[in-house]
């Protein structure tokens, strides 16, 4: 288990992400597919 997220998986829970991390976090975790970056959630989430 690597812990990367998928452009499915991002698009599949996108309500859950907004309503848990919020708008923020959405935006960095669809830069993120849209880049073509693998990253875990917990960098996206944490981001520094």
């Amino acid at each position: 288990m690597r812990g990367l997220i998928t452009n499915r998986e991002v698009l599949m829970n996108l309500g859950v992400i907004w309503r848990e991390f919020g708008l923020g976090c959405v935006l960095r975790c669809m830069w993120v597919v849209c880049h073509g970056r693998q990253t875990t959630f917990l960098d996206v989430v944490f981001k520094r």
